[in-house]
């Protein structure tokens, strides 16, 4: 059984009851997203647009502005948003219950405050039928508590992810928040280039797409779920899936293969009320990685090692 600690770190989120506050949260992540994907130059894999998981929330790093730069951070625990400069000068938006149109146009006033004023193609991404955000009305819960425990399920998947991420010597994403698909991932390279995306994502140009699947993956992440998936889950897919991937075993007994997504699942409440949360979702990363690489045929000897301990160094 769990331990009050585990599930302290592994609250429950269930997706119907916070469903509102999980689709106003996506939108507000998106407009402080795309302010730095406006300032940001190109970097393979989208990886310059991202969100990072921090201690009290998520953060967009440092954004360059001439000779300064500025932040902006989402703060779950005081429930803020929170634009700082490197001179010192900070402004604020409340996260309460409010309409889209009203975070964007007070977030919108916030930077011109502070002489931040960066134009973003307002409108949803990845979001099909999305509201132009200065005209969403629509959308305007913010639970406290809900958007609180997303918080702590992405700050305790970040450092499983990051433990997972020691263990692989190629090229390997850094653990991000995709505000596009409202998605906490880690992602591995196998080295190798990959056939065209056929793209085909809402609201995403399909050059962008086929940009970050340039490379074969095998990617793993959380999804607080939508669709098909009313419940929050972790998944794993593999670009290009090879042959006999859908029907790989991957553990732990719970994780299954969707063809509607076409990746394995493993339910949130799996890990939550398991022994040892962290070791099971472990088991999942590895396995369903495990399963891309073994039938992709990835050069494992070359691109695998022993997962990280602190304070010593990898042996050679």
């Amino acid at each position: 059984m769990p331990s009050t600690v585990d599930l302290e770190r592994w609250p429950d989120l269930p997706y119907a009851a916070w469903k509102d506050t999980y689709d106003n949260l996506h939108l507000w992540t998106q407009i402080v997203g795309k302010i730095r994907l406006m300032r940001e130059p190109w970097l393979n894999h989208s990886w310059h647009v991202p969100l990072y998981v921090t201690v009290r929330g998520l953060t967009t790093s440092p954004i360059p502005d001439g000779d300064r730069a500025f932040q902006i951070d989402f703060d779950f625990i005081d429930h803020l948003l929170w634009v700082r400069t490197s001179e010192g000068h900070f402004r604020q938006v409340m996260l309460a219950p409010k309409t889209v149109a009203e975070f964007y146009g007070e977030v919108t006033v916030a930077l011109a405050e502070l002489g931040l004023t960066t134009p973003i193609f307002a409108q949803p991404s990845e979001i099909a039928d999305g509201i132009p955000f200065a005209q969403d009305h629509v959308h305007a819960s913010c639970d406290r508590d809900y958007a609180t425990r997303f918080w702590r399920i992405l700050l305790s998947t970040h450092e499983v992810f990051s433990r997972f991420r020691t263990g692989f010597l190629g090229k390997v994403s850094p653990v991000h928040f995709f505000w596009g698909g409202f998605d906490l991932a880690v992602t591995r390279f196998s080295g190798r280039r990959a056939p065209l995306h056929p793209g085909g994502i809402p609201r995403l140009a399909d050059t962008v797409t086929q940009e970050a699947y340039s490379h074969e993956v095998s990617s793993a992440g959380f999804w607080p779920g939508g669709g098909p998936i009313d419940y929050p889950a972790f998944y794993s897919y593999a670009y290009p899936a090879p042959d006999g991937y859908a029907l790989a075993v991957v553990e732990p007994q719970q994780a299954f293969f969707s063809k509607e997504l076409g990746e394995f699942l493993l339910p949130l409440d799996v890990v939550r009320h398991a022994g040892d949360p962290d070791a099971t979702l472990m088991s999942f990363l590895q396995s369903s990685y495990e399963a891309a690489a073994i039938l992709g045929k990835w050069d494992r000897d070359a691109l695998e090692c022993s997962v990280g301990v602190p304070c010593r160094p990898r042996p050679l």
